[in-house]
């Protein structure tokens, strides 16, 4: 008989990826390989997972280096820039991404460079980027929702992430037709390297 899968796993995650697809389809695993012990390191910076000693990562498909392995694990993700329906009435609705250049928006600094995360538009084949100016910068997704909701500017976040906050009217979607869709999440891990048994 072969040998129950054992030992360490180390695996790299942003925020979102952890809370929608990781850590939910870990829990499982872990129950039924209970000889592995995972470690999971929530970093929303493109961390080098070989410099870190991790035997795997997870982010979205654009942002894997090529010399990785990749995986898909979860389908393509959408953007929208939403903001609470009292904004939106006193600052008025952006028509083009341009627009935001006139509304508060709620910054993200990205840990790996260091820069404030220029909000990523396309149409008609164009890419667009726009660096956005706001009251608050904040690296956490949860906060960044709940600063647009309480009022503090517009957002750019997953639209999964607030479906509910949509449906309920605490939160209204702005520049829809502008907003892209990134290449799903991938497990990725290096090529050339020595996998412990538990990643195997």
């Amino acid at each position: 008989t072969r040998e129950r899968p054992a030992g360490n796993l180390r695996i790299t995650a942003g925020e979102h990826a952890t809370s929608t697809v990781l850590w939910p389809a870990l829990k499982p695993f872990m129950l039924q390989y209970p000889d592995i012990n995972i470690e999971i390191t929530v970093d929303n910076g493109l961390t080098d997972i070989v410099d870190g000693r991790f035997d795997a990562g997870v982010r979205l498909g654009e942002q894997v280096a090529k010399e990785m392995i990749a995986v898909r694990i979860a389908p393509d993700m959408r953007m929208a820039v939403v903001g609470s329906p009292a904004y939106l009435q006193q600052a008025g609705t952006p028509q083009t991404p341009w627009d935001l250049a006139q509304h508060r928006c709620i910054n993200l600094r990205l840990p790996t460079r260091g820069g404030l995360y220029a909000w990523e538009f396309a149409r008609d084949g164009r890419d667009i980027q726009v660096r956005v100016e706001g009251q608050v910068i904040l690296n956490s997704l949860p906060q960044r929702i709940d600063a647009a909701e309480a009022g503090l500017g517009l957002a750019y976040v997953p639209d999964d992430c607030v479906a509910e906050a949509l449906a309920s009217g605490r939160l209204v979607q702005v520049l829809a037709d502008w907003t892209p869709t990134f290449p799903g999440y991938h497990l990725y891990y290096p090529s050339r390297r020595q996998h412990t048994s538990a990643f195997t």
